[in-house]
């Protein structure tokens, strides 16, 4: 999987109040910027986002061979678009993934998934079906790639031992760091696998938190920014890419100056002494 150094998401693009051609405009931004992974699941906007950006490959069919899309499933949620869900659950079943990747494909008009993710760890998996299933899809050319997302590290091993898997989906901010702690990005940095980052800026709250955590970490951003003539999101993505796992972070915004940040990102290393700055200020105190 040649994922591109930030990765756009897209869970929110209803919020964003674009149409097809719009929807087409911003991800041909999004490629100028070198942003070609683009992140998707089948929940995303109750089973309605695939299909608007269907919709926009429709408009602009070349757009497809330029961009790898990263679509999950797993998720059951109780919709009208799925009349057989009961319950919120979660399902990694041989029959509900292969439904998902065909509804998947056909909302988004394409012929391949070039990854999926299992989006949820799924109590009930059996690592053998789902590992053979993943091999049929596979084989049918439906997927090109697998991981998982908000998997333990023995959640991962145990898929993995079936089936080859490209990364982990998990949260991880300047301010959210249990990844750091619990073994997930040892064992992606052991493993060769690039974890992919959701919400790196903890759904805003590196920007404009007002929690003490928050505000800390920010003021120390603020000053290694100011020193680097960079804004505080550039610096936040660039701790998070200073992991020597290499990390993808996934934005959530749709304003192409929000990808402009991260993408920045990319052009500043941080010391070791100013990746601690930031720890200590998310911690609260120094290292023992």
């Amino acid at each position: 999987m040649n994922f591109s150094p930030i990765a756009a998401g897209v869970w929110r693009a209803p919020e964003w109040g674009l149409d097809a051609a719009g929807l087409a405009g911003w991800m041909s931004q999004a490629l100028d910027l070198g942003i070609t992974t683009f992140d998707h699941a089948d929940i995303y906007g109750g089973y309605t986002v695939e299909a608007m950006f269907g919709k926009a490959f429709a408009l602009a069919p070349g757009l497809r061979e330029r961009l790898q899309i990263v679509s999950k499933c797993g998720i059951k949620l109780v919709s009208a678009q799925r009349p057989g869900h009961a319950i919120k659950s979660y399902d990694s079943a041989r029959a509900h993934v292969l439904a998902s990747v065909d509804a998947s494909l056909k909302a988004l008009r394409t012929d391949r998934i070039d990854l999926l993710l299992l989006h949820r760890p799924d109590l009930l998996m059996d690592p053998e079906e789902l590992g053979e299933t993943f091999r049929h899809l596979l084989a049918a050319g439906k997927v090109l790639h697998f991981g998982v997302s908000n998997h333990t590290p023995g959640q991962l091993a145990m898929l993995r031992r079936r089936h080859p898997l490209v990364t982990n989906q998990i949260e991880f901010s300047p301010l959210q760091m249990r990844a750091l702690a619990d073994g997930t990005l040892e064992q992606c940095l052991d493993l060769g696998l690039r974890p992919m980052l959701w919400s790196p800026l903890a759904g805003g709250r590196v920007l404009t938190g007002s929690d003490e955590q928050a505000q800390r970490v920010r003021a120390v951003l603020q000053a290694l920014g100011d020193t680097q003539g960079a804004t505080v999101a550039t610096m936040a993505y660039a701790w998070l890419l200073r992991h020597p796992s290499r990390p993808v972070p996934v934005t959530g915004s749709g304003r192409i100056a929000a990808l402009r940040d991260a993408v920045a990102a990319t052009a500043v290393r941080l010391s070791a002494e100013d990746w601690y700055r930031v720890w200590q200020a998310s911690i609260g105190h120094e290292v023992a």
